[in-house]
């Protein structure tokens, strides 16, 4: 797959304990964007951080919290990216998705060479 050099960035804050029917929401959402063949998903666990409750939540071992931050990062051409924001909004029913355009500077995976 080939990205052209303009693309969106879709950032999705969740936490870790929610739910889309009965699976953790980050799995749901990173299944749904490879089903709508979208380039690629990461997602990545905060050791910290708060949201518009304001609730702390830490991976400290005095205080191990089982909601930590999470984040779904999707990067794709605007087009690809829209065709997932129903489901987004269907599924964060609360956090935060935030969209910013950036430049793709390369976008490869690993070819095998012939002898």
């Amino acid at each position: 797959m080939k990205l052209p050099s303009e693309g969106m960035l879709l950032r999705i804050f969740i936490g870790e304990s929610d739910r889309h029917h009965g699976r953790p929401l980050h799995e749901a959402i990173v299944l749904r964007a490879r089903e709508l063949g979208l380039a690629g998903a990461t997602v990545l666990r905060g050791i910290m951080g708060f949201g518009a409750k304001s609730c702390l939540h830490t991976a400290k071992i005095l205080r191990l919290s089982e909601d930590l931050p999470i984040i779904i990062e999707i990067v794709d051409t605007a087009e690809k990216i829209d065709q997932i924001m129903p489901f987004l909004d269907e599924t964060v029913t609360e956090g935060l998705i935030t969209l910013e355009p950036v430049h793709v500077v390369k976008y490869r995976h690993g070819a095998q060479t012939v002898a």
